[in-house]
């Protein structure tokens, strides 16, 4: 088991080491574009991120289960899909 959970801490910080590199360059591409959906689209894998992480720290920390784990990371990644379409929506 030890060997999962050291596996799904590894896929954890590569979620955010990507994450985190695409909402840095969305936002900044929006600073120099000035493009609302760049901002938009910045939020949105923003939230794809938190979401991933938090659900880690959760389950890893604070005993969260596996199923309600799931189930929150499910409704970030929803989300976050949703903010990235209407990026996609409001693009001129």
């Amino acid at each position: 088991m030890n060997g999962v959970i050291t596996a799904i801490a590894v896929v954890k910080f590569v979620i955010l080491f990507l994450g985190g590199g695409i909402t840095y360059i969305a936002f900044k591409a929006y600073r120099r574009t000035g493009e609302d959906s760049l901002r938009v689209l910045g939020v949105g894998f923003g939230i794809i991120t938190l979401g991933a992480i938090l659900t880690g720290v959760a389950n890893q920390f604070f005993s969260v289960g596996l199923a309600l784990g799931v189930l929150i990371n499910s409704l970030f990644v929803a989300l976050g899909l949703a903010v990235i379409m209407y990026s996609l929506y409001i693009q001129k």
